[in-house]
């Protein structure tokens, strides 16, 4: 497990190839079709690429020297066609969306009409052969001008595929069809028109297994039309099934807004986004959506991202806050500056991770594809097998075909082809839809390995802000005044603590506490004179005449200054559970204390009680002192805390507990984590942190919630159950299926709705993942 950490941290960026490309392939119909193209372009220098046959997309890097144009040419040498995407300049992610949309309704159409013809025409073929009562005086000769339309135009996408493949020498799930339906086709023909089927009064019963008799006399339209219909409708519903999965990824690209109010000149200018540039500023009202990422620079309001993050309540936000693109405004106007457009902006990198996860593939659906890529040639010739062994042994053509068709029939590889892509494509989108970007198929198995998790406190556990938490105030002094007067002087100096205590006398001067007097409009804090900043004790100055200092207890000795017992005990209480106490004095007497520290998430001790849920053993790493460290973990219930850890230790930490045999997941969200996250067995990037960490981390959380933590690896975890289930059935079928053809027990049209069932089975399995809470 530790052997691959360095390998995370450290890639060998000297062999990584210089470009990168996604082709849409088309043509694709089954996992066999996607190895080959993935076989082919891997075979040329200098290109790695990853075919996905659920969203019909290669991933292909490629080294200089190479043009798309040819990683194209082969994949439709391959036969197969290749587009490559507009360039980013041409085309904005609703427009390349729409222009896909499109794409796939118009082959969901054409299935569709293939589908209901086929099924019209099927229905009374397959009647008169299972009822004998419906046969009438030539009933065979209608039986073949109805199924004869199915097997040729309804299957033909079938048979155009099958004939492509073998131009190139290869054999898909397409050809086991056409193979299959053509020769019950063609037998029935022959029997009608050279044999004794043709005859007026032939009469034949239906059996569920292989029936023996006069080859001349027996026919197979029923059959060669039923399995074509089943294969059909299979095909229809899995590919709307298909749509469904990448249903969330679709409603990510189109949660942006599509224009925007931009101001010039003063003057408002309605612009679409793409004309977007850094530094514009533009106007949201409320209701409106935020056209991308930036600075709040005039307003104030609540912020819904729910769309974007799951989290359900709005954000308050200000002067100064950033804003993402896609999130609603739900109070003021706000005007912002633009800080990232396009590609940059928050959804962008989203949609392109869970692409990019969509697109991988995990080392199960690897051995799927290996297995799908010689399994057709394999059926072929345990096809051909069945065949002689069945005339060698009984001398019977009519079982032998029999036998051999419903071989070739059922042994279609196409649930193993759909089993991982399905449920990766669901369960990353429904992860998107709830804040959780997970990078890539790979990640789903370290999860079920992880038994440790190491939680950052700052940022991570806590809110990663100092904020004012308790105000112990002298009896004759009234908390409001206290506040005011602290809150003033402090406003003017530049210190974290200070800063917190002044923003934490606005804040509770509008809510809750009653102002004192002389508090101006909106809680403002009245501006100090005679400041003075004294290094390493705190600050002093005139506030509406009193003589205030605020700092600690050694700059009010020096005034001759004693802090009353009840405030001493309350100081003494805060610095032992690791708060930053300050004390408040004016005109000559001690008024109050000011307890300050970074506040713990609301969310944090649910979090870790979910978290020891999934049977993980929580550990707090920070770079605080171990009082501080301590009294946070005992907050949210942590037994282990590795404190005053140095930010260039945090990798040793996470190798000390691998060598220790554990699995580690890591959680957190600042730049000096990053390497960390990396090291990692698995990581897990705060969305509220920095890019660095976000991009060393297998899983982004996109909200600053510690609970989503937990969310993403049960996730995670169900998504990889998922696959692993769809890959037990898929396999178990083809397993099971292919002796019972063999021995003559099922009748090819009943193989073609099986077939079709464990494909529509694999694709409705995956969809459950879409009501993941």
């Amino acid at each position: 497990m530790t052997s691959t950490a360095p390998e995370k941290a450290v890639p060998d960026t000297a062999a990584a190839p210089a470009h990168a490309v996604e082709l849409s392939i088309g043509g694709m119909t089954c996992a066999s079709c996607s190895t080959r193209i993935e076989k082919k372009l891997n075979r040329m220098d200098g290109v790695t690429a990853t075919v996905n046959f659920a969203t019909e997309k290669a991933k292909v890097s490629y080294a200089d020297g190479i043009e798309v144009a040819d990683l194209i040419a082969t994949v439709e040498k391959t036969g197969y066609t290749a587009e490559e995407p507009p360039p980013p300049a041409s085309a904005t992610a609703d427009e390349s969306e729409g222009e896909a949309a499109p794409a796939a309704d118009g082959e969901l159409l054409s299935l569709r009409q293939r589908l209901y013809v086929s099924l019209v025409l099927t229905v009374p073929v397959v009647l008169m052969a299972m009822v004998p009562a419906l046969q009438f005086d030539n009933w065979q000769w209608l039986s073949l001008t109805l199924a004869a339309p199915v097997v040729v135009w309804g299957a033909l996408p079938f048979h155009r595929a099958a004939w492509t493949n073998a131009r190139h020498g290869a054999a898909t799930m397409d050809t086991l069809v056409s193979i299959g339906t053509l020769a019950a086709l063609g037998w029935s023909v022959w029997a009608l028109f050279f044999g004794h089927a043709g005859m007026p009064g032939m009469r034949h019963g239906f059996e569920f297994t292989v029936s023996r008799g006069d080859g001349s006399s027996s026919i197979y339209l029923e059959a060669a039309a039923g399995v074509t219909t089943f294969i059909l409708a299979g095909r229809y519903l899995e590919a709307k099934s298909k749509r469904k999965a990448g249903a969330a990824l679709r409603a990510l690209l189109e949660l942006g807004a599509k224009d925007v109010s931009v101001l010039r000149d003063g003057k408002e200018v309605r612009i679409p986004v793409a004309q977007l540039a850094v530094g514009d500023r533009f106007v949201v009202r409320p209701g409106e959506k935020v056209a991308t990422d930036g600075t709040v620079v005039e307003g104030s309001s609540a912020v819904d991202a729910s769309m974007l993050t799951g989290e359900s309540v709005p954000v308050d936000v200000t002067v100064g806050d950033a804003v993402t693109g896609a999130t609603v405004n739900a109070g003021g106007r706000l005007v912002v500056e633009t800080t990232r457009v396009g590609a940059d902006t928050q959804l962008a990198r989203m949609a392109r991770l869970v692409e990019d996860a969509q697109n991988g593939k995990a080392e199960v659906q690897r051995l799927a594809d290996r297995i799908s890529s010689v399994f057709v040639p394999v059926v072929i010739l345990i096809a051909l097998g069945t065949l002689l062994t069945w005339l060698f042994v009984t001398g019977d053509a009519t079982a032998a075909f029999t036998a051999a068709v419903a071989v070739l029939i059922i042994a279609c590889p196409c649930a193993l082809g759909l089993a991982t892509p399905t449920a990766l494509m669901v369960g990353t989108g429904r992860g998107a839809q709830l804040g959780i970007l997970i990078k890539g198929p790979e990640v789903l198995e370290s999860t079920r390995r992880v038994d440790t998790v190491v939680l950052d406190k700052t940022g991570t556990v806590t809110t990663g802000r100092m904020q004012l938490l308790d105000v112990f105030t002298a009896p004759s002094t009234d908390e409001g005044e206290l506040l005011r007067l602290a809150g003033a002087l402090e406003h003017a100096s530049e210190h974290p603590i200070a800063q917190a205590i002044a923003a934490g006398a606005v804040e509770r001067s509008e809510t809750g506490v009653p102002p004192a007097e002389g508090w101006g409009r909106a809680g403002s804090l009245p501006v100090p004179e005679n400041f003075e900043n004294i290094a390493g004790l705190g600050v002093q100055g005139v506030v509406d005449g009193h003589a205030v200092l605020v700092g600690r207890e050694k700059l009010l000795k020096e005034w001759v200054i004693e802090l009353p017992r009840d405030l001493a005990e309350a100081k003494a209480a805060a610095e032992a559970e690791g708060r930053t106490a300050v004390a408040v004095a004016w005109d000559g007497e001690a008024r109050g204390v000011l307890t300050v520290a970074d506040a713990i998430k609301d969310t944090s001790a649910q979090a870790v009680a979910e978290l020891r849920a999934l049977g993980l053993k929580p550990v707090l790493l920070t770079g605080d002192n171990q009082l501080v460290a301590e009294s946070v973990a005992r907050s949210v219930g942590i037994d282990e805390v590795i404190a005053e850890v140095l930010p260039e230790d945090k990798v040793e930490v996470v190798k000390r507990l691998q060598d220790e045999g554990r699995t580690v997941a890591m959680v957190g969200d600042g730049v000096n984590d990053a390497a960390a996250l990396a090291t990692a067995d698995l990581g897990l990037a705060m969305g509220t942190g920095t890019d660095a960490a976000i991009e060393a981390g297998d899983l982004t959380l996109v909200r600053g919630d510690l609970r989503v933590a937990a969310d993403a690896i049960r996730l995670s975890r169900r998504t990889l159950a998922t696959i692993k289930g769809n890959l037990f059935w898929a396999f178990g079928y083809n397993v099971a299926a292919l002796p019972l053809a063999a021995l003559g027990m099922l009748n090819p049209m009943i193989a073609g709705a099986a077939m079709a069932f464990s494909s529509v089975f694999v694709v409705t399995n995956s969809l459950r993942l879409r009501s993941f809470k």
